[in-house]
């Protein structure tokens, strides 16, 4: 637990359905989102985000600190505008890699989401209208879930279908 911010952590592979989940949750608590996705460098940067959700965000949290961190800008391909979160405020963490054994000392509550592949990559598809990324990114989800074992680390799993 993070000291007064309550976290919550939405992890699960491309396409699981992480953001509609957090959106709808922060629509009911009233809980600010941030996204894997603005801490990601890049399509090889599944572990770069989760250490710097761990080491940028969460730390400083548990310690009564205000985060700071730069959002990854993907058409720029570099980092972009610097953003921030106050201690206290209510916080959903949605992407993949967000559930790691370190981040999971912070979390308050911890979902893990599945679907079948073929559902993952439909939706993904369109998503973002082009799903060349699909195999460099499942390596570095494969890599994760062999790391981390985030569905055992979840205080829930659900399943989503199409």
């Amino acid at each position: 637990m993070s000291g007064t911010t309550r976290i919550t952590i939405v992890d699960g592979r491309s396409g699981s359905g992480k953001t509609e989940l957090a959106e709808r949750l922060a629509a009911e608590t009233g809980a600010r989102v941030i996204h894997m996705d603005d801490l990601y460098a890049g399509w090889h940067g599944l572990a770069t985000g989760s250490r710097l959700l761990e080491r940028g965000i969460l730390a400083p949290l548990a310690a009564g600190a205000v985060a700071v961190w730069r959002r990854w800008d993907w058409s720029l391909g570099d980092w972009g505008p610097e953003d921030r979160a106050e201690p206290g405020q209510a916080l959903i963490i949605e992407g993949c890699g967000s559930l790691t054994i370190e981040s999971r000392l912070h979390a308050d509550r911890s979902i893990w989401l599945d679907a079948p592949e073929a559902v993952r990559r439909a939706r993904a598809l369109r998503r973002d209208g082009d799903d060349s990324w699909w195999m460099l990114w499942r390596a570095q989800e494969d890599a994760h879930i062999a790391a981390n074992d985030p569905a055992s680390l979840a205080d829930e799993q659900r399943a989503t279908a199409s």
